[in-house]
């Protein structure tokens, strides 16, 4: 009897890093998204993007979860308010309400978990944000330019949370890391949507 020898496969998971924007502001933004039609709206929960999808072989997790934990344990709770909308058109088609506050602490948080085992180059400058139209027609993005312009909110950050993707497409939360804080064990959550 033969053996066959077959190529060898390394597993990959895809994650992604975020800030949870808390209820019920999360809420209430994303019943906006839905009303300008963006199919996203009701599979992805309101965030602010530390690290964009990233694969990270199976064998490395565990390492990018320390490096997640070290991550937060150095860092700080801080403040976000969000005011008003811009744009990333012409270069993308998205809508987002913008960081007003908190925006140098989420630079430095997102510098720092794209270092060690999930260090990775950004295709564009890191800029916090939150979607609320992606990649829809210019009447539904001029719609949800011009009637979130006045949304003003603030909140404190106290932890980020790491999201990995399914292959049905959908985002589950894994497991929180508080900043400057204990840590819970992973929580483990229904699918929900793609990052944008």
């Amino acid at each position: 009897m033969s053996t066959v020898d077959h190529p060898a496969t390394t597993a990959t998971r895809t994650i992604g890093v975020a800030v949870a924007v808390p209820d019920p502001y999360g809420s209430e933004l994303q019943k906006h998204r839905r009303s300008f039609g963006d199919p996203l709206a009701d599979a992805i929960p309101t965030h602010i993007t530390l690290l964009s999808p990233t694969e990270v072989a199976e064998g490395e997790m565990p390492y990018a979860e320390q490096h997640l934990i070290r991550v937060a344990e150095a860092g700080h709770p801080f403040r976000v308010h969000l005011r008003g909308t811009a744009t990333f058109r012409p270069v993308s088609p998205v809508v987002f309400v913008a960081v007003v506050e908190g925006i140098a602490n989420c630079e430095v948080l997102a510098s720092t978990v794209r270092s060690g085992p999930l260090l990775r180059e950004l295709s564009y400058p890191y800029h916090p944000h939150v979607t609320v139209a992606h990649d829809l027609p210019d009447d539904a993005l001029d719609r949800a330019f011009e009637e979130l312009a006045d949304y003003d909110v603030t909140f404190d950050v106290t932890a980020f949370g790491l999201y990995e993707h399914g292959p049905d497409g959908l985002w589950r939360p894994q497991r929180d890391f508080v900043l400057g804080g204990p840590l819970p064990g992973p929580e483990p959550d229904e699918g929900v949507g793609v990052f944008a």
